[in-house]
């Protein structure tokens, strides 16, 4: 059973200890944008493989703005979002969601700025000249036949931006592709698929595959904490019951195949995993459920969902995991792991990871302070 007063200080110390890492990588390494750390350090040569992450540094910078209201922070989550606006018009990745949901969207929230919302429309606009007709998906930074799940999590800015400028055609594309991914990669158990391949001279879908998982047919736990998290999105935008079905069902999949602490392996169903924990997934899944909770009409489910959360926050916010007892480490969530075949970030500390505990940890302060 947790205890939430524990839990409470133990989240207000772990946003204490994120505004320290915050400040030394900010002042260490300025305008820098990692991905994952090398033997806990930020500033290496590894391989980024794509570039995607470049909106989560700054995002926990608005986050510990929203949580200090100490101007400073305001003033670095500024500056970090301008010098990615130029990625607005992007067109060579699936991420702009990633990139601008995480900064520009919270900056609009804090002023209503219709500049920049301006921004973040254009965003929008940009990620769904990806969508292909034929088959009806964006297509991943890949290849043209390639839908990854992870686009997810990227396509409530397109719902966003048709919301904002009442344009049909966004709307629909932004459904389409959710429509899609349901279908082909998400499987009736809850569990999901990293990627999907289509046909693209008939739309035809051929197979799933993936590039994390570890194998084919298996549940790569990063994806499904990302289709977790990003159906709960297009139910909030869409209000289609078949989105949070299948939220839901992703996040009892999650539940029901994870260790009590709340921490998945990379893949759960890959026998004898090297490493024990992905961290960064039980993050995003946390920070997922804790929207879940407040979309359900089932008191019973948004229970489950809202406890489960706290669960993983319990784990998370422990010694094990929150750096802090760590000299020298610089990320704040160890145990994460970013591409597991490519040897990249594997038990490290990842800039997504760090961003979803704290945006988790964030809303966990919240409901902790609601029923204490």
């Amino acid at each position: 059973m947790i205890n939430r007063n524990t839990l409470l200080s133990k989240c207000e110390t772990a946003f204490e200890f994120a505004g320290r890492q915050l400040e030394h990588l900010v002042t260490t390494h300025p305008d820098f944008f990692p991905m994952y750390t090398r033997q806990g350090k930020w500033k290496h040569g590894g391989e980024a493989w794509t570039n995607w992450c470049e909106g989560f540094l700054g995002g926990q910078l608005w986050l510990m703005y929203q949580h200090t209201g100490q101007e400073i922070w305001r003033q670095r989550a500024e500056h970090y979002s301008r010098l990615i606006e130029h990625r607005k018009s992007d067109r060579a990745v699936h991420d702009l969601g990633f990139l601008f949901w995480s900064t520009w969207k919270r900056w609009y929230d804090v002023t209503g700025d219709t500049a920049v919302n301006q921004v973040l429309i254009e965003a929008g606009q940009t990620l769904a000249l990806r969508f292909k007709e034929k088959g009806q998906y964006l297509r991943s930074f890949v290849a043209d036949d390639s839908l990854f799940i992870d686009i997810m999590m990227n396509v409530g800015i397109i719902f966003y931006a048709a919301q904002q400028t009442g344009d049909d055609a966004l709307w629909r594309i932004a459904n389409q592709h959710c429509l899609t991914t349901r279908r082909y990669l998400v499987r009736g158990d809850g569990s999901t698929s990293h990627e999907g391949l289509f046909n693209t001279e008939t739309g035809a879908f051929i197979r799933q595959s993936t590039h994390q998982g570890w194998r084919d047919d298996s549940s790569w736990a990063r994806g499904l904490a990302w289709a977790l998290y990003g159906f709960g999105t297009a139910y909030y935008f869409s209000r289609d019951a078949r989105f949070l079905a299948t939220a839901q069902a992703c996040a009892e999949y999650y539940i029901e195949q994870t260790p009590d602490h709340g921490v998945p392996p990379n893949d759960w169903a890959e026998p004898n995993p090297p490493y024990p924990y992905e961290s960064s997934a039980a993050a995003i899944a946390a920070s997922g459920l804790f929207n879940l909770a407040r979309l359900t009409t089932d008191p019973t489910r948004a229970w489950l969902y809202r406890d489960y959360a706290l669960r993983i926050l319990d784990t998370l916010t422990g010694p094990e995991f929150l750096a802090i007892d760590t000299p020298g480490w610089e990320g704040i969530l160890k145990h994460g792991i970013y591409h597991q075949r490519k040897g990249l970030g594997v038990d490290e500390s990842t800039m997504w990871g760090d961003h979803f505990f704290l945006e988790a940890v964030a809303k966990a302060i919240k409901a902790l302070g609601e029923t204490s």
